[in-house]
């Protein structure tokens, strides 16, 4: 038997770069330009009360957990990102993209993940770089905003995205519920530091309560036959709003109004937050040459965290659930994000990319139900026959994030800054429990957990060829350990790798797991996260392929993917 043909290398790479190829220039970009000039127009004709609905939900369930993150990066930032800056960031950013993004549905906003990084690099700027934040961070988004705009141009979701599974998101889904715990307590760590021990006391109720009242108003939907289903739709709807007006209120009456209380640190004119600048504008060019290309390295995790985060956050906000029909893509969304990345820099504000869970809470708002009537004729009898299908869809438009970005940005004056500082640290406290509940309550993760607790008696049937339980506990087990790692590391001194960390699972998956867990299993608990299938799917080459091409048999690949999505984030367990 003749051994198999060993492809040379220049080949190899130039195969890559031939029309249709992975790596051709600008052939993602040129797709994405031709789909959204295909539904630019109709995402602006549509409007209506439910669009409008989504827009102000959103805009509390992202202004408010940003203004947490603000008090949080306040502190840990010496001052150099209050409430303005993440204010005016998420404001600036969700406009920029609510007009000239591919997928509207994406809502932008600054996150936990990122917030955690900036703290490290401050952190390290102070005790061991002993250079200028600002300056060191601006260099930082600069080069995140060109490496941003290689990845779009070399088609980087076709060769990255492409081998990503559930496996991998579904532990990034949970990190981010995670810091929004820690976060919660953290917040209530330094309320201790600074209140009275009955004003303290007090905040852990607030933070509780805050939580508990938002997340029973979200289940009023099914309330039913209870009060009118508008009603029911409004409190579900502005849950986390109406908890946090009720306990902003509550501390101001009767004897709780003499309570020492923590409230949120804003400005009272349009400047930064530190005492130290006058306007959002860094000069960054004062920062010395060895430390420009130093803030490469920064640069490249920041590049990795946001690439995974946002098209992590595309593609759940666009699963096959939520009956997406329009043209989407990636790569011109990843241009616009290298753009504002490296605004932000320049502006002495943080950035904004992709969140987790509110662009598919943003879905889920604008979810309806869409009635099609079938006609049919039996062909014995000749009569016609009308059957009526129902079916869920999202309204497709731009409105709903243009508006909730336009509110946003007008908290950027100072009467409603005011409003801001009403608020209590622990009523912020009580909404990253709120949001890290909401983002845990839609992972899988959590489901297979519960499977972990049930008596063996009382699990469902597996699917034929699975052949026990103990494999598909096991894989949970391996997703909540490997979460637990990469969070252990963002509260070291090596937390500016916790993004490579989350990337690093993607091969590990690919190319160890199967060694691990049988076939049928693996098909049972996971699936690709942007495409139909999975690896270990009959007839799917697509998650050997790297290792086909090591032995000169890869087919090249790389042809434009489809808009449609998976929706299996393990759900085959759920």
């Amino acid at each position: 038997m003749n051994p198999p043909t060993r492809i040379p290398l220049k080949q190899k790479v130039q195969k890559h770069f031939t029309p249709g190829g992975k790596l051709r220039p600008f052939r993602l970009l040129r797709q994405d330009i031709s789909n959204i000039r295909k539904r630019y127009i109709s995402d602006w004709t549509l409007f209506n009360q439910l669009v409008f609905a989504s827009a102000v939900y959103v805009f509390f369930t992202n202004i408010l957990p940003g203004i947490t993150f603000a008090s949080d990066l306040y502190v840990r930032t010496g001052m150099n990102w209050g409430t303005i800056e993440v204010v005016f960031s998420t404001g600036l950013c969700g406009i920029i993209f609510s007009l000239f993004s591919i997928q509207p549905l994406t809502i932008v906003g600054v996150t936990g993940p990122f917030a955690v990084l900036a703290e490290n690099i401050y952190e390290l700027c102070e005790s061991s770089f002993h250079v200028n934040f600002l300056s060191l961070m601006a260099w930082s988004l600069i080069h995140a905003g060109w490496m941003h705009y290689l990845l779009a141009i070399f088609n980087a979701h076709d060769w990255t995205m492409k081998y990503v599974t559930t496996f991998s998101a579904d532990i990034f889904s949970l990190l981010n519920s995670v810091i929004y715990f820690h976060k919660a307590v953290q917040e209530l760590e330094r309320n201790h530091a600074q209140v009275s021990f009955a004003s303290f006391l007090y905040s852990v109720i607030g933070a509780v309560g805050t939580f508990l009242l938002a997340v029973f108003l979200s289940t009023a939907n099914s309330w039913k036959p209870l009060f009118h289903r508008y009603l029911r739709m409004g409190l579900s709807e502005y849950a986390a709003a109406i908890s946090i007006i009720f306990f902003i209120g509550i501390p101001n009456i009767g004897e709780l109004a003499a309570l020492d209380k923590q409230t949120l640190v804003v400005q009272t004119t349009f400047r930064p937050s530190s005492p130290e600048r006058s306007t959002f504008f860094v000069h960054f060019w004062n920062l010395p040459i060895e430390w420009i290309f130093l803030s490469i390295i920064p640069g490249a995790i920041i590049t990795v965290l946001f690439f995974f985060d946002h098209e992590i956050s595309s593609i759940i906000c666009t699963l096959d659930r939520y009956g997406t029909k329009k043209p989407g893509g990636f790569a011109w969304d990843i241009v616009l994000l290298g753009t504002t990345t490296a605004l932000c820099g320049i502006l002495g504000i943080p950035p904004a990319n992709g969140l987790l869970p509110q662009a598919p809470l943003h879905s889920e708002s604008l979810l309806h139900t869409v009635r099609t009537e079938i006609v049919s004729t039996d062909p014995e009898t000749g009569e016609r026959e009308i059957k009526v299908e129902e079916s869920q869809e999202v309204y497709e438009q731009r409105w709903s994030p243009f508006l909730q970005a336009s509110l946003i940005l007008a908290f950027l004056s100072p009467p409603l800054q005011h409003v801001l500082g009403l608020t209590p640290t622990s009523v912020l406290a009580g909404l990253f429990l709120f949001m890290g509940e909401q983002s845990l309550a839609s992972n899988p993760i959590l489901y297979r957990f519960f499977y972990m607790l049930t008596p063996p008696s009382e699990l469902p049937p597996l699917p034929r060829g699975v052949k026990g339980w103990w494999g598909v506990h096991g894989y949970t087990a391996t997703q909540i350990v490997a979460t637990g790692v990469v969070f252990g590391v963002t509260l070291t001194k090596a937390a500016l790798a916790f993004p490579v960390l989350v990337i690093v699972l993607v091969p590990v998956r690919l190319g160890v797991m199967g060694r691990v867990w049988g076939r049928e299993t693996l098909r049972f608990v996971d699936r690709w996260a942007c495409r139909e299938g999975g690896p270990d799917g009959d007839g799917d080459e697509d998650g050997r392929e790297m290792v086909e091409e090591e032995n000169g048999n890869g087919n090249g690949g790389g042809g434009e993917e489809k808009g449609k999505k998976s929706e299996g984030v393990g759900d085959g367990v759920v």
